[in-house]
C-alpha cells in the first residue's frame, strides 16, 4: 500500500488530535481493521473511514480517499472510550468466527 497526504493538513491533525499521519498509517495493517463509507462527504469523491488499531494500542479512525493506487489520508483521531469499546466488541465478534 502507497500512502500520501498533505503535510500543512498533517500539522493541523497533530494540533488538534494529536495524531501524526505516519501512526494513522499504521493503523492500515492491523488485521481487524475495517473501513466504512463516509456518505456525508463524498460529493466529489468517495470517501471512507479506516478503524484500526496501532501497534501502540491506540484504536484510530482515519478518513481517506483513493487516488489510483494511493491512499490519500485526510485526518486522523484517536476514537474515544464508547467507540473504542465498539471497535473491541467487534473485535471480540470477529475472533469468534
Amino acid at each position: 500500500m502507497e500512502f500520501e497526504w498533505d503535510r500543512s493538513k498533517e500539522r493541523e491533525n497533530v494540533r488538534k488530535h494529536k495524531v501524526a499521519f505516519m501512526e494513522a498509517v499504521e493503523s492500515f495493517f492491523d488485521p481487524r481493521g475495517f473501513a466504512l463509507k463516509d456518505a456525508k462527504h463524498s460529493h466529489k469523491e468517495k470517501r471512507f473511514y479506516w478503524i484500526g488499531k496501532t501497534s501502540g494500542g491506540k484504536v484510530l479512525t482515519t478518513r481517506y480517499t483513493r487516488r489510483g493506487s494511493r491512499i490519500r489520508i485526510i485526518g486522523s483521531a484517536e476514537w474515544r472510550a464508547f467507540r473504542r469499546l465498539y471497535y473491541e466488541k467487534t473485535e471480540h465478534q470477529k475472533s469468534e468466527r
